[in-house]
């Protein structure tokens, strides 16, 4: 008389044989090479948070300095016709 296979070996193989769930690294290497098959290349850039007490000090600070400067005039009136000449 032949054996049956065991439900419980065939369940458990069933189970190794399904693909699993992708990884978040997964996700994200298989979109990067998708995006550069495009054409796009990934920068990535570290900018300062705005968001921060220090950034609003230091960016008063700056502005002080600016509009104390001999050249304030000249370097508002400058900002004033780029800002002019992108508005059409």
């Amino acid at each position: 008389m032949a054996s049956k296979p065991s439900t419980r070996r065939a369940k458990s193989r069933d189970k190794s044989q399904r693909a699993r769930p992708k990884s978040s690294r997964d996700k994200v290497r298989t979109y990067r090479k998708r995006m550069r098959a495009k054409g796009m290349r990934l920068v990535q850039l570290w900018v300062p948070d705005t968001r921060t007490a220090e950034f609003a000090k230091e960016a008063r600070r700056q502005s002080v300095l600016a509009n104390r400067s001999p050249h304030a005039a000249e370097d508002q009136a400058w900002v004033d016709a780029m800002a002019d000449r992108t508005a059409d």
